[in-house]
């Protein structure tokens, strides 16, 4: 082999090198990015259900005392 030949492979190969570097580089920071917006989606998640399960809470006590009224004005209908 002439030595251009070999020179002109070794540019290759660091040039290769390189840009593979840099294209790695730049995807993990995409994933990082990718990490912490799946992060503080998790979080609004976490919040939606708390305020479902509250939400969940509050109808059901409503309910309880829409029952104890209608008895109440059953009792009285019926006195």
């Amino acid at each position: 082999m002439s030595g251009g030949l070999i020179a002109i492979l070794i540019t290759f190969i660091v040039v290769l090198g390189l840009s593979t570097s840099t294209v790695a580089y730049f995807v993990l920071q995409r994933h990082r990015a990718d990490g912490v917006a799946m992060a503080q989606y998790r979080l609004l998640a976490e919040e939606a259900v708390a305020r479902q399960e509250s939400l969940h809470r509050t109808l059901r006590e409503l309910a309880d005392r829409l029952c104890a009224v209608e008895f109440m004005l059953r009792s009285v209908d019926e006195g």
